[in-house]
């Protein structure tokens, strides 16, 4: 299932803070991105379609959850850029941004502790 970049924008809401009723969403979403209310209730309409949100009533309400965890759909979208500009590979990814944005010595150590951590764990 691929979810737009607009709809994550929903999804993005309902991961935060679920379940949200089609008025909540439409204030929280339409507002941030200046969409009316058609077009939230457009995006919520897709994503029901793909079966990545529910709709339910709890306690006298009608509203909307998630059905894809963020965990996954960022796995998700993150392997298919890897895919699509780089061959799968990561290391063509971080030598590019740091070609093209200088890292913080905070993000080096980080990157420093994750690869001493995958050489510790290998067998």
């Amino acid at each position: 299932m691929h979810i737009t970049a607009a709809e994550a924008h929903v999804m993005e809401a309902l991961w935060r803070r679920a379940p949200l009723s089609a008025d909540e969403l439409v204030a929280e979403v339409g507002g941030a991105q200046n969409w009316g209310e058609a077009t939230v209730k457009t995006l919520i309409n897709r994503l029901l379609k793909k079966k990545a949100i529910k709709s339910e009533r709890a306690e006298g309400r009608h509203g909307y959850r998630p059905l894809v965890d963020r965990s996954a759909y960022v796995q998700a979208e993150s392997q298919g850029l890897l895919d699509r500009l780089f061959d799968g590979q990561l290391a063509p990814l971080i030598s590019h941004f740091a070609q093209h944005r200088p890292l913080k010595a905070e993000e080096v150590e980080r990157l420093k502790k994750l690869i001493d951590g995958l050489e510790e764990a290998k067998p």
